[in-house]
């Protein structure tokens, strides 16, 4: 089959006459002005708030991909006022600190609570004095105690609101198979399909018939807890769930200890006495393979957290050239591809839910395989 270049040559000149149009997106600045204000620009305090457009759009998606001590939903630029609403802050600091999100007046005020003092800086609590001053160390982070954090945030709110509907879900797919003699009805429906592609092409392929059944309660869970949480994180309310690298490894610990505890002594047998493998070998390979084992639930973890902050940041950059470019073309070019890129983040919520599911149940699999006589041959 060969591809004329006609529209390949036709696609690019179009490209080419269309660069001078998006060149002047931008409007015209003059360079000692420019090099007037980088000067006063350094003189300001490194903390300062961001004034210009593209500052702005950094710190709001740095602050996106940040799990927050509050929820909100927009901010009055001009009045500084934030919709939205507080949550729960809980300590332990000499004894249970518990007290509103609302006392650090998002981050711009010290909140004191029985004497102490804390300070919410790029959402981390810090403790500190009534002056609310934080000491920062050689490599610029603050050397603040630290209080132990179990604070109801964003990203728990997130996962409370997922495992509130997938027990929903669930219970009502149950219940309909009891009253229609296994058959689905309901918003359950539109699932049965994807739970018996986790069974039919996930669990027994990978797992076997014979043990794929102790494992398909967490394979399911694992699957739909993390597509839900992946579109979640694509809706306007800011969750960031899956790009938040302390629950990827939670995941990936669960995976690992379900691995270690349910293999058989086959699987360890290859492990640290390799079947078919000289004595001496046996010793160097053995080590090896036992940091096989904390690599893989460590992959899981860069592979799911990895791609879907990856996404976030690409996603919110392209839709934050809207506001940069002043002409209608940059706008809506930026438009068309975070359009595009929406639907593909789509994709990729489902398809990291599969790999993720497809691993665990690989290494499921692993640990479960049966000896066979022939391998000493």
């Amino acid at each position: 089959m060969v591809i004329s270049n006609k529209p390949l040559r036709f696609i690019l000149v179009a490209l080419v006459a269309c660069l001078p149009l998006i060149s002047f997106a931008n409007p015209e600045v003059d360079t000692v002005k420019v090099k007037t204000e980088v000067a006063h620009e350094v003189s300001e305090e490194a903390h300062a708030e961001p004034t210009d457009v593209k500052s702005k759009i950094k710190e709001f998606i740095n602050h996106h991909l940040l799990d927050a001590h509050d929820f909100t939903f927009s901010v009055n630029e001009e009045t500084g006022e934030h919709y939205g609403f507080s949550l729960p802050i809980i300590l332990w600091d000499n004894g249970l600190q518990v007290f509103s999100s609302s006392k650090f007046h998002h981050g711009e005020e010290t909140a004191e609570h029985n004497g102490n003092y804390y300070v919410l800086h790029h959402e981390k609590i810090y403790k500190t004095d009534a002056s609310g001053e934080l000491t920062e160390g050689e490599n610029g982070h603050p050397t603040n105690a630290r209080p132990i954090d179990f604070s109801i945030t964003k990203s728990v709110i997130g996962i409370m609101l997922v495992s509130l509907f997938m027990f929903l879900l669930f219970s009502s797919l149950a219940k309909s198979y009891a009253k229609n003699n296994g058959i689905a009805s309901g918003l359950g429906r539109i699932f049965e399909p994807l739970v018996l592609y986790v069974r039919d092409e996930i669990a027994i392929p990978n797992i076997g018939e014979k043990n794929y059944k102790k494992y398909m309660s967490y394979l399911l869970t694992i699957f739909f807890f993390i597509l839900f949480l992946n579109i979640l994180g694509l809706m306007p309310l800011g969750f960031n769930v899956t790009g938040n690298i302390a629950i990827t490894v939670s995941l990936a610990i669960l995976t690992y200890i379900i691995t270690t505890l349910t293999a058989n002594k086959n699987y360890w047998g290859h492990i640290f006495w390799m079947p078919g493998v000289p004595t001496p070998m046996k010793f160097i390979l053995a080590p090896i393979e036992l940091l096989g084992t904390i690599i893989k639930p460590f992959s899981l973890m860069i592979r799911l957290y990895a791609n879907m902050l990856a996404g976030h940041v690409v996603l919110m950059s392209i839709i934050g050239l809207m506001f940069i470019f002043k002409s209608w073309i940059g706008s809506t070019l930026s438009f068309g591809l975070a359009f595009a890129l929406s639907i593909l983040e789509i994709l990729v919520a489902f398809l990291q839910a599969y790999i993720f599911t497809m691993l665990s149940a690989l290494y499921f699999g692993a640990g479960n395989e049966e000896h066979h006589h022939d391998e000493a041959h």
